[in-house]
C-alpha cells in the first residue's frame, strides 16, 4: 500500500497532467481532481506542490534541459517531465522533505506510471540537480531526517 504522501504526489501528477493536456485553468482542474482529499493538511500539500511546479516551471524545465545529455527535451515523455518537475519543485521549495524521500518517491511513481527505464532516467536527473544544490551550498533543507546534510554543510 503506498504511503499517504505518495498518493498525494500521484494526485499532483494527475492534476498537472490533466492541466497540460486539457489546458483548463488550474483552479478548475484542482477542484475536479482534488475533491477526494478531505484532510486539509494533505490538500494543502498537494495544492502548494502544484502551485510550486507551475510557478517555477520555466526555471525547472531549464534545469532539466541542462541535465539531459544526448537527448532532446521535446522527446522526453510528458509523464517523465511532470514527475521531474514535481521532484525539482520539492527539492527547491519544500525544506521539510528530505531529498532522499523526494527522489525515491519520484522513482517509485515513475516505475508505476512510466516506461521501463524512466525511473533510472528520473533518478539521474534529480540526483544530478541535488548534487548541484549541495555543491553550490543552495540546498535548503531542515528538520528530522536531514541532520546528515546539515552536519556536512556545517563541517565545511
Amino acid at each position: 500500500m503506498p504511503s499517504a504522501r505518495r498518493i498525494i504526489r500521484i494526485k499532483v501528477l494527475e492534476v498537472l497532467y490533466a492541466h497540460e493536456i486539457a489546458k483548463d485553468p488550474i483552479e478548475k482542474v484542482k477542484k475536479d481532481l482534488l475533491t477526494g482529499i478531505s484532510d486539509i493538511e494533505k490538500y494543502n500539500f498537494a495544492s502548494q506542490l502544484i502551485d510550486s511546479v507551475l510557478k517555477n516551471q520555466r526555471q525547472i524545465d531549464e534545469i532539466i534541459e541542462g541535465k539531459i545529455h544526448n537527448w532532446e527535451y521535446d522527446r522526453v515523455s510528458l509523464l517523465d517531465k511532470i514527475i521531474m518537475r514535481i521532484g525539482i519543485a520539492e527539492l527547491m521549495n519544500f525544506p521539510e522533505i528530505p531529498p532522499k524521500v523526494t527522489i525515491n518517491e519520484a522513482i517509485e511513481i515513475a516505475k508505476e506510471y512510466c516506461a521501463g527505464k524512466s525511473g533510472q532516467f528520473i533518478n539521474g536527473i534529480l540526483d544530478s540537480y541535488l548534487s548541484e544544490l549541495k555543491k553550490g551550498d543552495k540546498l535548503n533543507k531542515e528538520g528530522r531526517g536531514l541532520l546528515d546534510i546539515k552536519k556536512k554543510k556545517d563541517a565545511k
